[in-house]
């Protein structure tokens, strides 16, 4: 027995190792990676992760860099090359209620009375629990690693959302859920000819994902263009949870951005050059906590996007005042105007691995009907409008693909203005 402690303990450690090994090839295990293809990843990473005046690392694995904001990615575009960071704070969206007592009186069928004393607002970020920041003057950028790079198709996939390969069958008043081919949708959108920015209040889960190519999202797309051509204008922000792209599966802050319909341009956070940071406390792509629980308390978090009236750049607000950073409009076409169409809602991916409709969860996992503490729901919609004020988003319509999969129901009331339940558990009796 004198022996057997010291034996356990090893037999323990070499476990754990073994276990560790597993973990860093399962992302490589099923293609071999040459010399040529690393170096060539590596290249990318060099010109990717800026230097760096400060590195904070997060309980979650992450490495946070704090970039000089004049050395962030974003001024490597040829667009932006003599780009100067706009330092005048935007004027935020003004505040203007359009729903009257009448209006108030006809939405007693929204039943979320019961929300009250249970929503938890500003969810936030898990590199932030060790008390560490970025100094002033710097902006936290989510370190990219090989394997991130080694989990997506290629070099030139990593970062970008897949085209839509074809048209999906939709009304003909409905929009493009342009990245189609194997995705599916639970949304609402309102279209009109002049639209400068959107916002809404969403609470945060963390939707089950079947296979690793699969991801779960819930966001606002901003959009201009033509839906049936390549030069369709997207902005879009939100939260997400993608194995492929983050390497695990919490839920994490993401923004992408697009200007040829995703051919070319555009890339999540901040994985190519275009959107300039301002702020030193949020991390785009870094894990949100705490998190919605089941029957539980609700944690949510408000994003706004909207157009400068002065300088024409689109801002990205987190919470009701924290200003995130913006897209210039140098990058866009139809964007550098206006919006005429926005959307909020769900979004995964069904790859259909096992010949089945996928399990991967959207929202909490949980149909529309279940309601507040069960059921994932966007709050508080309202777009901007030609006076930089914020009018509550009424006339929306909602589109779902397969409401046995995912569905969503959209009402209104005083304290929620517009706003819908949403989500699914993907495969089940009625959704194969």
């Amino acid at each position: 027995m004198v022996n057997l402690v010291p034996r356990l303990v090893l037999l323990h450690l070499l476990v754990l190792l073994l276990h560790q090994s597993v973990w860093c090839l399962n992302y490589t295990k099923f293609r071999k990676v040459g010399d040529l293809r690393l170096a060539r990843i590596q290249k990318h990473l060099d010109t990717l992760n800026k230097p760096s005046v400060f590195s904070i690392q997060s309980p979650d694995g992450d490495i946070i860099d704090c970039v000089h904001k004049r050395k962030q990615p974003a001024l490597d575009h040829p667009l932006l090359k003599n780009h100067k960071i706009q330092r005048v704070p935007p004027e935020m969206p003004k505040m203007r209620s359009t729903m009257s007592k009448q209006e108030d009186d006809n939405s007693k069928s929204a039943n979320i009375s019961e929300s009250d004393g249970y929503i938890r607002r500003g969810a936030w970020q898990m590199w932030h629990q060790n008390g560490e920041r970025c100094p002033k003057g710097t902006v936290p950028v989510r370190r990219s690693t090989v394997h991130d790079v080694l989990r997506a198709n290629s070099l030139y996939d990593f970062g970008k959302k897949r085209r839509r390969m074809a048209p999906l069958a939709r009304r003909a008043d409905a929009p493009d859920v342009v990245s189609g081919n194997g995705h599916e949708h639970a949304i609402a959108y309102t279209g009109t000819s002049e639209i400068y920015g959107a916002k809404a209040t969403i609470n945060v889960w963390d939707p089950k994902i079947e296979v690793l190519n699969e991801f779960s999202l819930s966001q606002i797309w901003v959009l201009s263009g033509s839906f049936d051509g390549s030069d369709l204008n997207s902005i879009e922000a939100g939260w997400q949870v993608s194995p492929e792209l983050y390497g695990d599966s919490r839920p994490r802050l993401f923004t992408y951005w697009t200007s040829d319909a995703y051919q070319a341009t555009g890339c999540y956070n901040l994985l190519c050059s275009g959107f300039v940071q301002t702020n030193s406390r949020i991390a785009i792509g870094a894990a949100i906590s705490p998190l919605s629980e089941f029957q539980g308390s609700q944690f949510d978090v408000t994003i706004v996007i909207w157009k400068d009236p002065k300088l024409g750049n689109w801002w990205m607000g987190f919470g009701e005042n924290t200003l995130v950073g913006y897209w210039p409009a140098e990058l866009f076409t139809h964007l550098a105007d206006r919006a005429t169409m926005v959307e909020w809602g769900g979004e995964v991916v069904n790859s259909r691995a096992n010949g089945r409709h996928t399990s991967t969860e959207m929202g909490s996992g949980h149909f529309a009907e279940d309601g507040f503490g069960k059921a994932s729901y966007f709050r508080n919609l309202e777009i901007v409008d030609s006076d930089n004020s914020l009018i509550s988003a009424r006339d929306i319509s909602t589109l779902a693909e397969n409401t046995n999969c995912y569905n969503i129901k959209s009402s209104s009331n005083n304290q929620w203005g517009t706003y819908f339940y949403y989500g699914g558990p993907g495969r089940n009796p009625e959704c194969q």
